[in-house]
């Protein structure tokens, strides 16, 4: 990976002997780092109101189940549409230009959505269609989001300075996840909408500030299908990368069907409306942040081993919901899940910025993203029509059961159960077997 220690993205240095001490970043938390991280608390603290108030928009409106489903279906159809595409436009463009692009594209969705339910009364092909451009603005955000973070931190503290990124995205989620659900309760959905457009704007300039000049210039390329191409070969030529989003792609469907409808469902029917809802689901959130600060401190040799295992309680959700268990108890077993769930996802973190060269972070992770959020639209739809033919009950006991099966199969790929943490940089190690054979004799630095 390329060393931010000689760019603009670098921290203070260290003052001279006999200069009075001032509080300085770490080492790891450079410019760049730090303006990430403080724009994705703001969006934090919006998108996950916006979630809660998005489900109740639709249920207020008059809808139900199934019509949550769509419209949930409707932000990540154009997601999985666009990931690849975003992913290779983030490779080849600037990246925080990208992302600038999208946040305002959101901004604008967002705020038009908020608007129809505060002056009006919203139909459901209104509510997806904004939906849709929220989702085609994240589908060009995430791919160079990710790749800006993995280039901006370096050496052997990247763990922790992805732990420490995590736990503050979740913090920000955590109170926005509560504030949301009080929000809805007390204000309606319009209002947090409206909020989640103005978080959008102000992340979008801070964003605007990011400095790349440390990224070397991308080479010129054959056009967008050869980029896509060489992303699928470096995605393709890594069992454990394709096995643990083959997984995923199953997992995050069931998972984010019960979130996105049952439990909102449930919420209404037997917990007592969205208030509750939104405690449960910062109940996750606290258990996230526990996972991440855990996960400063916390390095264990087998990355992908390790969080693989801590997904399984990922299933405890689906069926607590199932039962139903009392309000207390479903944030217990939320927190356990958000906690363990935040493990993999620090461990994922490292062991793709130890493992993939810079200059394909964002093919590799919308790849990534697509492979894990392309069941998504499907299961959300389909959400309805399953709880009609099986009941609610049922219906969340196969959500669970699923997330258990696909996570025990992971660990039957090697790579899997063996990958450990390095500290050499990627450009120093070969690429894998089964990748381009050009690439493997020019390097992948």
């Amino acid at each position: 990976m390329t060393s931010t220690s000689d760019s603009p993205d670098s921290p203070d240095s260290p003052g001279t002997a006999g200069t009075p001490s001032r509080l300085r970043r770490p080492a790891w938390a450079g410019r760049n780092y730090s303006l990430l991280t403080a724009a994705t608390i703001v969006t934090s603290l919006g998108a996950n109101g916006s979630l809660i108030a998005a489900a109740f928009a639709v249920l207020d409106a008059g809808g139900d189940g199934g019509d949550v489903g769509l419209v949930a279906a409707a932000r990540t159809f154009p997601l999985v549409l666009f990931l690849l595409v975003g992913g290779a436009v983030a490779d080849r463009f600037p990246r925080h230009r990208v992302m600038v692009a999208a946040n305002a594209l959101n901004f604008l969705s967002q705020g038009a959505f908020a608007l129809l339910v505060l002056t009006g009364d919203p139909r459901l092909w209104q509510m997806m269609l904004l939906t849709a451009l929220g989702g085609t603005g994240q589908a060009f955000f995430g791919p160079a989001a990710e790749g800006m973070l993995l280039s901006s931190v370096s050496g052997d503290q990247a763990g922790r300075a992805f732990a420490v990124f995590r736990m503050a995205m979740q913090s920000a989620a955590l109170g926005g996840a509560a504030l949301g659900g009080a929000l809805v309760a007390a204000v309606g959905p319009g209002w947090v909408l409206a909020v989640d457009s103005a978080a959008f704007a102000v992340a979008g300039a801070l964003r605007s500030f990011l400095d790349v000049s440390h990224i070397p210039p991308r080479a010129p390329g054959e056009g967008m299908l050869a980029d896509l191409r060489e992303g699928w070969r470096e995605f393709a030529g890594r069992p454990w990368l394709w096995g643990i989003v083959v997984q995923f792609s199953v997992a995050n469907a069931v998972v984010g069907a019960a979130d996105a409808v049952y439990g909102p469902l449930v919420a209404r029917d037997s917990l007592g409306g969205p208030g509750p809802w939104g405690l449960a689901l910062a109940a996750f959130g606290a258990g996230t942040v526990a996972g991440a600060l855990l996960m400063t401190r916390w390095k264990p040799r087998r990355l992908l081993f390790t969080g693989t295992l801590c997904i399984f309680p990922l299933a405890l959700p689906s069926a607590a919901l199932a039962v139903p268990v009392p309000v207390a108890a479903l944030c217990a077993v939320m927190f356990v899940a958000g906690t363990t769930v935040e493990v993999f996802g620090v461990s994922w973190m490292t062991a793709l910025h130890q493992e993939i060269p810079e200059e394909k972070l964002s093919r590799v992770s919308a790849y990534d993203w697509f492979g894990s959020v392309s069941l998504l639209p499907l299961a959300t739809a389909l959400a309805g029509p399953a709880e009609d033919a099986f009941g609610r009950g049922p219906a969340l006991w196969g959500c669970s059961g699923v997330v258990v099966a696909v996570t025990a199969a992971v660990l039957f790929v090697p790579e899997v159960r063996d990958l450990t943490r390095r500290t050499v940089p990627v450009s120093a190690r070969p690429s894998p077997a089964s990748a381009d054979p050009e690439r493997s004799a020019g390097g992948l630095g």
